[in-house]
């Protein structure tokens, strides 16, 4: 079968938003190789916990698996031929077994089939990219958390349909990211917690291994795989059941939904005709050395735009037919590992972006007077309406929003003895509604999962 040259590997060249990240490299090729090894190595040392194959022919499997030794462009050459990586890394495996215990080859892979150990793997890969953007999640709540608290009292207009609605503060948009974020978080820490190993022979009826020692120690040593990785034992292979794919592939699409929303937010706010905000440290335009682009946010909204697709193509591969997939499972490999890679390089941009992001609160509030008052006519209606009728209100609204004065106006409906009343009616900073509970309550719950988190560790 004619294959091209893949000794160039694709280090993100057109993909920013992960290239050279942690995540990146936690999901390599490389990677996943060396996680089918664990498996298999991991594999025999639980089938001789049960004695169902020698102690000795288990060591062996381990001396073999040192990634180190296999050559990774030969053996995605050699997928092409039986569909997937696994079968040429056995080849190579059960040959270095052989040299090291020539007894022991028979031994490799034993009760297993492919997808047992590529789930496994990509499962355990799964895991890897979880703990590198949850702990990059914890940095950007930690930074949205000191926003939300620096900037509770910093009055900005809030934005409905792109226009001036009411006024808000930028406490409490940054509560409002960091809840998102908290919920992705709690979300994807769920899922990390409960990666399952894969293991179910031929057809998910662990036959193999049962015919080699009984039923109940099968599901011994299934137990015993999982352990060993520091994954979960599903109660029933899911060979054909992909929820914990979906799963995976759901999370990752909250975190870049959660993370898109600051971006976008960001990238709106640093324009030059608002100037709300700018990223810490912008980045250059070839042509226009003027410009402080928000690289950052883009590339996370590169993120966000992308990971829907690839977690539709997961759910679209996770009814296959039958016991094991034709193709269905084939379509998830790539597919995962990029939603994973996008997830991980958002984090990775979020936390940077979070921790660096310049506010300028001058701007923010020349902003809100722009509409000359107007922000508040919600609160001018609710407060005058009683005594003078929504009409005279409207009308007063309505005329200031062609031009006239709003203050003036007042004055002459309601006379010049409430002047000090009318001032403090229009003033954005005393019609904020719950916004100061909101933050502290926001606050509170990001509190408590940082607490929950430090035990955790300390545990650890």
């Amino acid at each position: 079968m004619p294959s091209a040259d893949v000794t160039s590997a694709d280090v993100g060249l057109l993909s920013p938003v992960w290239a050279g990240t942690r995540v990146a490299h936690a999901t390599s090729d490389a990677v996943v190789i060396a996680s089918m090894l664990r498996a298999e190595a991991a594999l025999g040392h639980a089938l001789a916990d049960h004695d169902v194959i020698p102690g000795t022919a288990a060591e062996a499997i381990e001396s073999a698996s040192r990634e180190g030794a296999y050559d990774m462009v030969s053996i995605t050459v050699r997928s092409r031929e039986g569909g997937n990586p696994l079968i040429p890394l056995l080849s190579d495996l059960r040959e270095r077994v052989a040299a090291v215990d020539d007894s022991a080859s028979r031994y490799v892979h034993r009760g297993a089939t492919s997808q047992d150990i590529i789930d496994t793997a990509l499962m355990m890969a799964s895991a890897g990219a979880f703990d590198v953007m949850l702990a990059d999640l914890e940095s950007v709540e930690d930074s949205l958390a000191r926003l939300a608290d620096r900037y509770r009292d910093a009055v900005m207009a809030a934005r409905t349909l792109t226009q001036h609605g009411v006024p808000t503060t930028f406490g409490l948009k940054s509560a409002g990211w960091l809840g998102g974020v908290l919920r992705a978080a709690t979300g994807a820490r769920s899922v990390r917690d409960y990666l399952p190993i894969q293991l179910g022979g031929a057809s998910g009826t662990l036959s193999a291994l049962a015919a080699a020692s009984s039923p109940g120690r099968a599901l011994e040593v299934v137990q015993s795989f999982a352990d060993r990785l520091g994954l979960a034992a599903p109660d029933v292979p899911w060979h054909t059941d992909r929820t914990p794919v979906t799963m995976v592939a759901d999370a990752c699409v909250r975190i870049t939904d959660a993370l898109g929303k600051i971006a976008t937010d960001v990238a709106t706010l640093s324009r030059t005709e608002i100037g709300e905000l700018a990223e810490g440290t912008g980045g250059g335009s070839s042509a226009m050395p003027q410009k402080r682009n928000p690289v950052r946010s883009v590339l996370i909204k590169s993120a966000h735009v992308q990971a829907p697709a690839l977690a539709a193509t997961l759910h679209a591969a996770a009814a296959p037919a039958d016991e094991r997939p034709d193709g269905d499972w084939h379509a998830e490999w790539a597919a995962l590992i990029e939603l994973l890679r996008l997830a991980g390089g958002a984090a990775e941009l979020a936390a940077d972006l979070a921790a660096h992001l310049t506010v300028d609160t001058e701007r923010m509030g020349r902003n809100v007077g722009l509409s000359r008052g107007l922000i508040v006519s919600e609160r001018l209606m609710l407060e005058l309406a009683p005594e003078i009728g929504r009409d005279a209100v409207r009308r007063l609204v309505v005329r200031a929003a062609e031009g006239a004065d709003l203050r003036r106006l007042l004055i002459a409906e309601l006379g010049t003895a409430r002047s000090g009343e009318i001032d403090d009616l229009l003033d954005p900073a005393q019609y904020l509604g719950a916004s100061e509970l909101i933050i502290d309550r926001t606050l509170a719950r990001y509190e408590s999962a940082a607490a929950a988190r430090r035990a955790t560790k300390g545990d650890a």
